[in-house]
Order: structure tokens, then sequence, then C-alpha cells
């Protein structure tokens, strides 16, 4: 995890939700929100 996905993870764990706009779509099927569910990238 690189600090730009560490960040975005952190935000969306703060704000309770685990919806993410990101470019890289590859590496948020890996990391998981609340380490039970997958995040939702919003730029499918």
């Amino acid at each position: 995890m690189i600090i730009a996905d560490a960040s975005l993870v952190l935000v969306a764990e703060t704000l309770g939700h685990g919806r993410i706009l990101s470019t890289d779509r590859r590496d948020f099927h890996t990391y998981l929100w609340k380490n039970t569910k997958p995040f939702e990238n919003l730029l499918r």
C-alpha cells in the first residue's frame, strides 16, 4: 500500500463508509474496509 492508497482508506474509514474514488482499480479490490468488506470504487 502506498501513501495515496493509505490516505483514501483512512478517509473512508473516518467518514464511516467504504466508498472511494480512485483510478487505481486493481489495488482496491484487495483492500478491505473495516477488515471485512471490499471498498466500493465509484470510478468503475
